[in-house]
């Protein structure tokens, strides 16, 4: 992902609540749609990791 522009998440509806996703300077950044003022800052291996954490169900006993 070599790009300024913001992306939605595939799992997303067409609604408006949805993840975005862009890499900006080096890193990547994260914000839900609704809210586009609040900027979640990580770096590329730190974003891996979590997707991984994800994919992997590890994070499922949060929701």
């Amino acid at each position: 992902m070599n790009q300024s522009n913001w992306q939605k998440s595939s799992f997303s509806s067409s609604g408006e609540l949805c993840v975005e996703v862009r890499t900006m300077d080096g890193l990547v950044e994260l914000r839900e749609s609704d809210d586009g003022e609040l900027i979640l800052h990580t770096t590329g291996a730190t974003f891996a990791e979590l997707l991984h954490a994800i994919k992997a169900g590890e994070l499922d006993h949060h929701s």
